[in-house]
């Protein structure tokens, strides 16, 4: 069973027996598919594709992310995700046959809802800062589950700018999405998260 305050999906398994799968940072991916290898392994549901969709932890919450790895798709609340998806606490997710539940009990179980507050619009970021955005969001386009945010010196190759000039764009969004004062090792992560899940950079941009 979970443990206190501790993240969890719950589902039944093949033989009818209720399961949860506890979600820890130390962990921060979790594969499901029909595979034997799979961290969640569904392997007698037919509509389950051998890897169909991981869970991963990014920033400070944890996502489902389905970026065309599977055949049927997956969905949350009823509604088939692309890509990634935020995950609150009480989700209901279906892979094939199968049907979980995400529970957070944590103090940021809630956090969510409150994303959209504190992200800015597209339209109030200057030309430069998009590209920028575009640019460290772009690795989660494609292999999503393993990606990472680009790194400095990418960004710079891509948008054709110097480190420092890119380094000075970064700090101005961190402020604008209001990560600034997270510790340095995080704030990329939840710049990618925030942009991502609040649609100011949708899978298009990518």
């Amino acid at each position: 069973m979970s443990t206190t305050n501790a993240p969890y999906l719950r589902y039944t398994d093949q033989t009818g027996r209720p399961r949860e799968v506890t979600l820890s940072v130390d962990s921060p991916r979790v594969t499901v598919g029909r595979s034997s290898d799979a961290d969640v392994a569904l392997e007698s549901d037919p509509e389950v594709s051998r890897l169909h969709a991981t869970i991963e932890w990014i920033g400070t919450g944890w996502t489902i992310v389905d970026d065309g790895l599977s055949r049927n798709g997956t969905f949350v609340n009823g509604e088939r995700i692309s890509g990634r998806r935020r995950l609150r606490n009480g989700d209901s997710i279906r892979m094939g046959n199968s049907a979980f539940v995400f529970r957070d009990l944590s103090a940021s179980g809630g956090e969510p809802t409150r994303i959209a507050a504190d992200v800015p619009t597209a339209r109030s970021l200057t030309a430069t800062q998009r590209a920028i955005l575009v640019s460290l969001c772009r690795p989660y386009k494609h292999n999503a589950a393993f990606a990472n945010p680009a790194s400095n010196q990418q960004i710079a190759d891509e948008v054709f700018l110097s480190v420092d000039a890119v380094k000075t764009h970064l700090r101005a969004l961190f402020k604008k999405f209001g990560v600034e004062q997270l510790p340095q090792n995080q704030k990329r992560l939840r710049l990618v998260e925030k942009a991502l899940n609040s649609g100011v950079i949708t899978e298009h941009d990518l």
